[in-house]
């Protein structure tokens, strides 16, 4: 139906009155809430022809549909208003979540009547690779699908340079670009003077420690610290009581910085009990989805990490009631494949864990998710088949598609935004994530201590002593014999047998 504009906020309906629209479109300029959010108009063919971002979306929408509003507007506003024939609203938290709402919706629609951020202005993330050997912190415009973690994207591209530079300060990061620094990269640098970094180049701290201060950066960006910024408001606090009143004032702006990224996103954020709400709802989806017979209020994801076969290992996380129980993580050195053969790592580790679950009597979860598709789920089905637990509900979570494979016809694909989903993309993740920290502890300690297997005379407790004495293997490659001679226990014989063993590596 469409009919002549006659809503009760319009002052004066004397210049509009020729001016027409549905009736769905009245409906809902009454109906507006007075929210946040952002508002997209259609056409008549149902295009999107206009995305705007509001305060109070009742106020602004309305505000167009306005007598005055006519009056003084652009032909331009007069064009949109009069080809409004439907209009969709999405409510969100606040007002920065509608302008990044509103850019992205933009960038993906195009719509004809919007002239900002068609130049496709991106705002910035915090983006960090978690492959590299000492990861670092990079700001950016753009997601990729490229394995790197994102934060972001913000809207205020200060208080987000300030972020990095409070976060690389706080937790000791490195800012030097070569993604493995030496000691000639140490050579050029001060920033263990200038800005706190840690320094793992010249191994003062291990390569362990240094990741941990990654993963407490990243917890600090998802707002999972919110104690940091306590932290720096007591350190505002006593700078001003000190009568130190000029850095009391740096402190004070760094707060603002972080607190306009940070703690609006902890705020956002849901606590501990509506994340584990939240995590109940995708377990109830998640049994309905895949017919599970009762609620899997216990998850075990397993994962695979190697490199062509070599420092195989396995690892399986755990989940209760949605959250993580990181309690019953374990870890397997693959034992029984030789090769690159995914499939039977898996059957392996997926036998260890339910042979011993079951010689000790223990309950079996809800359901066994494996990372991967048709041929891991397999595996595992055959391993429970054989271990006589057919009956256990298992799943696999292909990557490529996000595709749920449980039964013998096609895969599932869960919705996106689908909490079941989302649980599942959480114990994949979390599992890929603790194989992978096995598998690099592994195989950086081989590689550290592989060159010295080939000195004769030099045993573990040897190895151990010069390692210690170093620091790193990369540091005693630049050593004399004269300076390993001076290491305990080794001694000029020892010593040029080691020379030698590290000068044909170095050749």
């Amino acid at each position: 139906m469409v009919c002549n504009y006659a809503c009760p906020f319009a002052p004066n309906r004397g210049s509009l009155a020729t001016v027409t629209f549905p009736e769905r479109v009245l409906s809902k300029l009454r109906d507006l809430p007075d929210k946040p959010g952002c508002y997209m108009m259609r056409d008549q063919q149902g295009k999107i022809i206009y995305v705007g971002k509001a305060v109070s979306l009742r106020k602004r929408v309305q505000s167009y549909f306005r007598d005055s509003t006519l009056r003084s507007a652009t032909p331009k506003v007069r064009g949109l208003v009069r080809s409004v024939h439907d209009i969709d609203i999405i409510v969100v938290r606040n007002e920065a979540e509608a302008l990044l709402t509103e850019g992205r919706l933009i960038k993906e629609y195009r719509p004809r009547y919007n002239v900002s951020f068609k130049d496709d202005k991106r705002f910035l993330l915090l983006a960090v690779d978690l492959e590299e050997p000492f990861p670092r912190f990079r700001l950016g415009r753009l997601q990729k699908q490229d394995g790197r973690r994102y934060f972001g994207p913000y809207a205020n591209a200060s208080a987000t340079r300030a972020t990095l530079d409070f976060v690389e300060k706080r937790f000791g990061l490195r800012k030097c670009r070569p993604r493995l620094p030496d000691e000639e990269t140490y050579k050029h640098c001060l920033n263990d003077i200038v800005r706190f970094c840690a320094a793992p180049c010249v191994g003062r701290v291990s390569p362990e420690t240094y990741r941990e201060r990654v993963d407490e950066a990243c917890a600090f960006l998802r707002g999972d610290r919110p104690e940091i910024l306590s932290e720096v408001r007591a350190r505002m606090t006593e700078a001003s009581e000190g009568l130190d009143f000029e850095r009391a004032a740096v402190w004070r702006d760094t707060l603002l910085m972080l607190q306009s990224i940070v703690k609006q996103r902890a705020r956002m954020a849901p606590t501990p009990q509506m994340r584990k709400e939240q995590a109940i709802e995708g377990l109830e989806v998640l049994q309905r989805e895949l017919k599970l017979p009762a609620l899997p209020r216990r998850i075990e994801a397993f994962d695979i990490s190697n490199i062509s076969g070599t420092y195989a290992v396995a690892s399986m996380v755990c989940a209760t009631d949605g959250m993580p129980d990181r309690s019953r993580y374990r870890r397997f050195r693959i034992r029984t494949v030789e090769g690159s053969d995914d499939p039977a790592m898996m059957a392996e580790a997926v036998r260890r864990r339910y042979r011993r679950l079951l010689d000790e009597e223990a309950e079996l979860p809800g359901l066994l998710l494996v990372d991967g598709g048709i041929t891991q789920l397999s595996a595992a089905r055959a391993v429970l088949d054989e271990l006589g637990i057919a009956d256990m509900p298992v799943a696999g979570l292909a990557k490529r598609y996000e595709e749920v494979y449980h039964g013998e016809g096609p895969p599932l694909l869960l919705p996106r935004d689908s909490q079941a989903l989302k649980v599942l993309q959480r114990l994949r993740d979390e599992a890929h994530r603790f194989a992978l920290t096995y598998h690099r502890t592994l195989r950086r300690r081989r590689i550290r201590e592989s060159i010295l297997d080939e000195v004769p005379g030099i045993g573990v407790r040897k190895k151990e002593m010069l390692l210690k004495h170093f620091g790193s293997v990369t540091r005693m490659l630049k050593a004399s014999v004269a300076e390993l001679a001076e290491a305990p226990g080794i001694g000029p014989e020892l010593a040029r047998h080691v020379a030698d063993v590290l000068d044909a590596y170095r050749a």
